[in-house]
């Protein structure tokens, strides 16, 4: 595939070094506006789609698409409909959270599955979000809501409440501040009863999130620490409400994220 760089700004004259930093920034800007318009419910954009979304003209949005299409960064079918291209998630695929992490806590994702044939989910904080870099769904499991790289609230999620427990301070408060999404009657939404949750979770070593998200669903999740200590992931199960309490899961999930904190460690 021919690699094509991103056009920086008129090429009629030559540009000082102060001219192409100011152009280039903008331009760059305008195709991350594009590929921002894609997300999990539009998944497939016309080139007047995409120019709505993204809020730049359609002649714009036209001479980009082209230039992302030849990197690859975009796919357009025979209809005309343009898509994420393959290359984008080859090049996302290389960050270092990502990759390495996910790496490491395969293997026991993969036991965790097989042990228990339910939901199992890695996940990162990324600011005041949670980024789910590994999801293996059972075969008999209750439908969730995440995907893999996909993005959640922190406070209704188990690996949400494990990720915010163990967050800084400044990353609480502001999280805390809100506005916090409700998904369910039973979900947190008070900065009381959210301190409550998370001061359990430092205690316990594990977030149990019952019915927060899906009135069917329990997750209970653990901290995965890295070689100084710090938690840089969690991970969880997912199970029926109902089925199993969380006493009884909180074990299993805990020596699985013991086990991914040692692989981890031990990388070079």
């Amino acid at each position: 595939m021919p690699v094509t760089s991103l056009p920086t700004g008129r090429a009629d004259r030559p540009a000082g070094r102060g001219e192409r930093a100011e152009r280039t920034g903008p331009v760059v800007a305008r195709a991350l506006q594009i590929l921002a318009a894609f997300t999990p419910d539009r998944r497939s954009l016309t080139l007047s789609e995409m120019s709505r979304h993204s809020g730049l003209p359609v002649s714009t949005v036209h001479r980009l698409a082209a230039e992302l299409v030849a990197w690859g960064a975009l796919e357009r079918d025979p209809s005309g409909c343009y898509h994420i291209g393959l290359r984008l998630w080859e090049i996302g695929s290389l960050a270092p959270r990502g990759l390495g992490l996910r790496e490491a806590a395969l293997p026991f994702l993969e036991d965790l599955s097989q042990v228990t044939r339910e939901n199992v989910q890695l996940a990162v904080r990324e600011g005041t979000e949670v980024v789910f870099v590994e999801r293996i769904a059972g075969s008999k499991a209750v439908p969730v809501l995440t995907r893999v790289g996909g993005r959640f609230a922190l406070t209704a999620t188990g690996v949400g409440l494990v990720l915010l427990a163990y967050a800084p301070a400044e990353v609480q408060e502001q999280v805390l501040a809100g506005p916090v999404t409700r998904y369910t009657e039973r979900t947190l939404t008070t900065p009381h009863e959210l301190r409550a949750a998370l001061a359990g979770t430092r205690a316990r070593g594990y977030a149990v999130s019952d019915r927060q998200v899906t009135m069917d669903a329990l997750s209970v999740a653990a901290p995965i620490h890295d070689a100084d200590g710090d938690v840089v992931a969690a991970v969880s199960l997912v199970v029926h409400h109902g089925s199993v309490t969380p006493s009884a899961l909180a074990p299993l999930v805990r020596t699985s994220a013991r086990a991914i904190s040692r692989a981890l460690t031990a990388r070079p």
